[in-house]
């Protein structure tokens, strides 16, 4: 059997809450009850921890792989050299 609570949270909290659930596909209920669940099982700190060990072994890779995307997205600047007046 479930049981209701009530929670007071500033407008901007709830709000970015509402966002991160509907992001995930759950209602605000769903979102709240996960966020408890993986706190007080440890899930989120083996995701954590997990989430650490890929960094530790392949950050340097990522970052190059940023860097090389960052630079393919950034605007090329155009000198206006060489164009017809």
């Amino acid at each position: 059997m479930r049981k209701q609570t009530q929670l007071r949270l500033e407008p901007d909290v709830l709000a970015a809450g509402k966002d991160a659930a509907a992001a995930r596909g759950l209602d605000f209920n769903q979102y709240v009850q996960r966020l408890i669940t993986e706190d007080t099982t440890g899930a989120r700190a083996a995701g954590m921890a997990a989430a650490q060990r890929l960094l530790d072994a392949h950050g340097a890779f990522l970052d190059e792989l940023e860097e090389h995307l960052d630079a393919q997205r950034a605007p090329t600047r155009h000198t206006g050299r060489g164009t017809a007046a």
